[in-house]
Parts: C-alpha cells; structure tokens; sequence
C-alpha cells in the first residue's frame, strides 16, 4: 500500500512539475504563479503546496528535473559506446537531439536560469555553484580518457574544448528549424570537433 501511495505522490509531483515546464514555456518565468501551475495542471493549488513548500521549491525542483533528464537522456547514448571518439560524437548527437525533441524543457531551463534569484538576490546565471555541471564532467571524462589513450591528441586543452563544444550545442538552441538544418549543423560540428582532438 506504501509503495502505491509514493507511486502516485511520484506521478503527481512529476505532473505539477510537466505543468510548471509548460507554463514558464507559454507565459514566461515573471508570469508563473502556483494558481497558474494549478490550472494548468488542473489540481488545486492547495495540492501544489502539498508536494512543494512553495513557488521557488516548485521552481528549484522543475530546474533539478530538467537537467537530470537531460543528463539521463546524453549519457544514455555515451555509455552504450566504447571508443572515445564514438563517445564523442554520440554526446554531440545525443545533446542537439535531446534539444529538438525537449524544446520546452530548453525554453523552461533558460526562463528559470535568466531570471530566479537565490536568497541573496543573485541571478541564477551568476550565482557560484560549487557543484561542476554533471553533463560538463561526462564530456570532460571523454576527453581525458581519451587523451589518456592516446585515441585523442594532447595538443588540445580539455576545458577549452569543452567550453567550444557546449558553446556550439547551446548557441543552436533556439535556431528557427524552418531555416536551419540540425543534421547538416551535426555533421559539421562533429567533423570539425574530431579534426581538433584528434
């Protein structure tokens, strides 16, 4: 009976968080309000602070949700690959698909990053984070090993390169599909990522 009760209290924060993703997509992250969320979850708001202690638990907890499932969707293609340079292209792959497929996720990732504050005042974006993105460190790890295997160069600097290759997915985010091919931009970015580390 326990394990039922957390299944659902589970499926029902996951719901609450899904409709704070929508609406920081629809109404941007100045307009969120746990009324809002509500609606649009269609659950009272009494529900909502039930399962979260207030607007920015409910915004910390949907920011904690969309990088995990980003990193559960990259490093699910990096580990089923066995070569560092076919680790390489797989995160490279695996990051701009996950975009194309969450374009949501991405616009509620930059609303709340761009625009909460901590305790103190400071914007997210600015805040000193002592935790290393854990998608950096999956990228920063392939790279490593593969220079440690001499299947990648040594002439290149590993935290430079990382900065280049995240740089590169990010900036092709919010790029207007009707114009701009993914593949054509995957192949190239892939191409010219390999020429430099190997």
């Amino acid at each position: 009976m326990e394990n039922k009760q957390s299944f659902i209290a589970e499926a029902r924060r996951e719901q609450i968080i899904q409709a704070c993703i929508d609406t920081l997509d629809e109404l941007g992250y100045t307009n969120v309000s746990l009324t809002k969320v509500a609606k649009k979850a269609k659950v009272s708001t009494g529900l909502i602070s039930y399962h979260f202690s207030g607007k920015m638990d409910l915004i910390n907890q949907t920011l904690v949700h969309l990088f995990n499932k980003k990193l559960d969707f990259i490093s699910g293609k990096v580990v089923r690959e066995e070569t560092a340079i076919s680790q390489l292209k797989a995160y490279i792959e695996a990051s701009l698909a996950y975009q194309v497929a969450n374009y949501k996720n991405n616009i509620a990732l930059i609303e709340i990053v761009f625009n909460a504050k901590d305790e103190e005042g400071v914007p997210y974006y600015k805040a000193d984070d002592d935790e290393e993105d854990l998608l950096n460190v999956l990228l920063k790890e392939i790279l490593l090993e593969g220079q440690k295997k001499q299947e990648f160069s040594n002439e290149f600097d590993v935290e430079m390169i990382c900065v280049l290759i995240q740089g590169a997915i990010e900036e092709s985010m919010l790029k207007n599909r009707a114009s701009f091919s993914l593949e054509k931009y995957r192949d190239d970015l892939t191409r010219v990522i390999t020429k430099i580390v190997m």
